[in-house]
C-alpha cells in the first residue's frame, strides 16, 4: 500500500467515524495508566543523571572558553542560524510546488527510512532541523574546553542521550511510519500501543522497561535450556547442575562452568542448535553449571565471600567428590570469570591445586579503563546506587538492564518502544531478546564490594582486595588459561580483557579475540560458520600490536579451545551419569532456581 492509497482511504467519513470510536476505548487504559503510575515505587533521583556538577563545570568551562574567543560563539550561531533558516526556506519552497523532494547527502540512518522524511516538506523539514540541532549540541560539548577526560567522557555520553531522545521518530506527530499505521488500522494500532504500554508498566510495578520479546513464545525447560541432566547439588547461593553424557566415555577430568549472576545461565542453552551446554558434553566431558539464586531483599548481606564460598569453592568441592577427581577444569564467563580469577588466587595462596586450568569468557579483571561504562561509574551514581541498596537491601535489575540498555539506546530502548507503543506491534518471538529481559537483583553488599573495590578501586589488579582473610591479586592467578573476548564487546571490551591476562602470572597464557559482540562472539557454533576469531601467541605486546600481529581463523573458537581442553582433560573413563549416592538427583534440569524472577 503506498502513502497516496493509505490518505486516499484514511479520510473518508466512515473511516474518521471507527477512528473516533477506537480513541475513544483509550479512556479506560488511561484510567489503568494513571493507577500503575500513582503506585510506582520511587527510586533514587540520582540513578537518573548525573549530579549537577557536571553540568555546572561544563557550562563555565564552555563560556570561558567562548569569553576567551568570542568571535568563535559568534561563528558558531551564525552558522546554526543560517542552516535552521535554509531547512525553514527549503521547506517553503517545497510547501509551494517549487523544488522537490530530495534525499540528503546525509550518512544513511536507518530510524529515517520512510520515503516522507525526503519527500513531504513537513517531514523534510523535522529531519533536517533534528540533525541541525544534535550537530550544534556536539559541537557545544566538544568546545567545552577545560574538562578532563572523565567530564568529557560522561558530557558526551549524556549529551547524546538527549539527542537520541528527543529524535522525532520517538514522537507520535512526527513519526510518519506510525501515524500511517494509525490510519490504515482506524486507530487500533493506537490503542495496542497504549495496552502494551500499560502492560509492561504494571509487570514492572510502574516503572518503564521495554519488553523485547514476546514472553509468551517462551518456557524456560521446554524450549529453552532443554539439554537434559540433573540438580545434584543444592544450597542458598547455587544449584549444581550435571549433564547427562552423550557419549559412552567421557574425559576423566571434569568441567565446572560458572555463568554470570546479573543473567541466567541458559544464554549456553537457547536451543540445541547453537548451546555450548550441549556442545560440550558431545564432545565427550562430564559438564557441571553453575545456575545461581535470584536473590530478593532477604540477601541484602550477602558478599562476594559468599558467592567465592558458597559458590565457588563449594561447587568445586561438590564436582570433585562426584567425579572421584583431585582437580577440575573451571570456565568463567563475565563477572564469574572476574569471581573466578578471585577465586584462583585465594586457591593459590591457600596452596590448593583444585583447579587445573582456567577458561575465562569476556572476563574483565583490570578495570583502570571504564570504557563506555565510564558515566556510570563516578562516585554521583555509585552513591545514588549505594542509597538505594539501603532502601531495597539490593540492587534491582532493571537498574541494571536501563544502563546497559541505553548503551545502545536506538536499538533497545526507542526502537522497540515505538514498534511496541506507537505502532502496537507484538514484540518478537527472538530466544536471545528473552534472555536478555530475564535479568537477576544483585546482593546489596556485593553491588557494592563489585562497585567500589574492584570498578572505581581497581584493587584486584593494584594493591590487592581484601576477601576471605587474603589480599588477592591478578598475579597470583598462575594455572594455564585461556581467555576468549570478542571484538565489538561493550561491556567487557577485548583490550580491557587483555590488559588483565597480561598481569596473570602463568606462563601457559592463550588469548582470542572473537568476532561480534558480548554474547554472539561467545554462543558462536561452528556449524553456524558465522564469525572467525584472532589468535597471536605474543601476549608481550599492547594490544594494538597484538591485534596487528593476530592470524585471522574462519570460524567458530569453540574447536580450538575444546582441543586445547582436551590436552588437560585426562584419560577416557566410562561415561557418568549425574549424581551419586551422596548426591541424589534432585530435580531435573535447568532446575528451580532459574525460574525464579523477582520483582524490581
Amino acid at each position: 500500500m503506498t502513502t497516496s492509497d493509505v490518505q486516499g482511504a484514511g479520510t473518508s467519513p466512515e473511516h474518521i467515524d471507527r477512528l473516533k470510536e477506537n480513541l475513544e476505548k483509550v479512556e479506560h487504559l488511561s484510567k489503568r495508566l494513571v493507577e500503575v503510575m500513582a503506585s510506582k515505587k520511587p527510586h533514587h533521583p540520582g540513578l537518573d543523571g548525573p549530579n549537577q556538577e557536571l553540568f555546572a563545570r561544563a557550562a563555565t568551562s564552555y563560556w570561558a572558553s567562548m569569553l576567551q574567543n568570542p568571535a568563535k560563539l559568534l561563528e558558531h550561531q551564525i552558522e546554526y542560524w543560517g542552516k535552521s533558516v535554509l531547512n525553514f526556506a527549503e521547506a517553503q519552497q517545497a510547501l509551494a510546488g517549487q523544488q522537490d523532494g530530495e534525499g540528503d547527502d546525509a550518512p544513511s540512518d536507518r530510524r529515517f527510512t520512510n520515503p516522507m522524511w525526503d519527500k513531504n516538506p513537513y517531514f523534510r523539514f523535522i529531519k533536517q532541523q533534528y540533525m541541525t540541532n544534535a550537530a550544534a549540541i556536539r559541537e557545544a560539548v566538544d568546545e567545552a574546553g577545560d574538562l578532563d577526560r572523565v567530564d568529557r567522557q560522561r558530557l558526551s555520553y549524556f549529551a547524546d542521550q538527549i539527542i537520541h531522545m528527543m529524535a522525532p521518530t520517538n514522537f507520535l506527530p512526527t513519526n510518519p511510519d506510525a501515524l500511517e499505521r494509525a490510519l490504515e488500522t482506524e486507530g487500533q494500532s493506537l490503542i495496542k500501543g497504549l495496552e502494551n504500554l500499560v502492560a509492561d508498566l504494571e509487570a514492572n510495578d510502574g516503572e518503564l522497561v521495554v519488553r523485547l520479546a514476546d514472553d509468551t513464545a517462551f518456557e524456560i525447560g521446554r524450549n529453552l535450556a532443554t539439554t537434559p541432566g540433573e540438580v545434584v547439588y543444592r544450597n542458598r547461593m547455587m544449584e549444581l547442575i550435571q549433564y547427562r553424557p552423550t557419549t559412552d566415555t567421557v574425559h576423566e577430568t571434569p568441567i565446572l562452568l560458572f555463568p554470570p549472576w546479573i543473567n541466567k545461565f541458559y544464554i549456553l542453552d537457547l536451543k540445541a542448535q547453537n548451546s555450548l551446554i550441549k556442545w560440550v558434553t558431545d564432545q565427550g566431558y562430564t559438564l557441571f553449571v553453575v545456575s545461581w539464586i535470584n536473590p530478593d531483599a532477604s540477601y541484602s548481606d550477602v558478599g562476594l565471600e559468599d558467592y567465592v564460598q558458597d559458590g565457588f569453592l563449594t561447587a568445586i568441592e561438590q564436582v570433585k567428590e562426584i567425579c572421584k577427581v583431585k582437580q577440575i577444569n573451571a570456565v568463567g564467563y563475565c563477572i564469574a570469570g572476574t569471581t573466578l580469577g578471585l577465586t584462583l588466587s585465594l586457591l593459590k595462596q591457600r596452596g590448593d591445586k583444585s583447579v587445573k586450568s582456567a577458561t575465562f569468557f569476556t572476563a574483565l579483571t583490570d578495570f583502570d579503563d571504564q570504557g563506555e561504562f565510564t558515566p556510570f561509574l563516578q562516585n554521583d551514581f555509585v552513591d545514588a546506587i549505594e542509597e538505594q541498596i539501603g532502601d531495597d537491601g539490593m540492587l534491582p535489575s532493571y537498574i541494571m538492564a536501563r544502563t546497559f540498555s541505553f548503551l545502545r539506546a536506538n536499538d533497545l530502548v526507542y526502537g522497540p518502544a515505538i514498534r511496541s507503543y506507537m505502532m502496537g506491534e507484538t514484540p518478537p518471538a527472538f530466544d536471545l531478546l528473552y534472555w536478555n529481559g530475564d535479568g537477576a537483583n544483585l546482593p546489596g553488599k556485593m553491588a557494592i564490594q563489585y562497585l567500589r573495590g574492584l570498578c572505581q578501586g581497581n584493587q584486584f589488579a593494584k594493591d590487592g582486595f581484601e576477601l576471605l582473610g587474603h589480599k588477592l591479586q591478578l598475579k597470583d592467578v598462575d594455572i594455564p588459561l585461556m581467555a576468549v573476548t570478542c571484538e565489538t564487546d561493550h561491556i567487557a571490551r577485548w583490550k580491557d580483557c587483555y590488559r588483565g591476562v597480561q598481569q596473570m602470572g602463568s606462563r601457559s597464557k592463550n588469548f582470542i579475540v572473537s568476532q561480534s559482540g558480548h554474547i554472539a562472539g561467545i554462543v558462536n557454533p561452528p556449524t553456524r560458520n558465522k564469525y572467525g576469531h584472532y589468535t597471536n601467541d605474543d601476549l608481550k605486546l599492547d594490544a594494538a600490536a597484538w591485534m596487528e600481529g593476530a592470524t585471522f581463523h574462519e570460524g567458530s573458537w569453540w574447536p580450538r579451545w575444546e582441543a586445547w581442553l582436551k590436552k588437560r582433560s585426562g584419560k577416557q573413563v566410562p561415561a557418568r551419569e549425574p549424581g551419586d549416592s551422596t548426591h541424589p538427583p534432585l530435580v531435573q534440569a535447568p532446575g528451580d532456581y532459574v525460574r525464579k524472577m523477582v520483582k524490581s
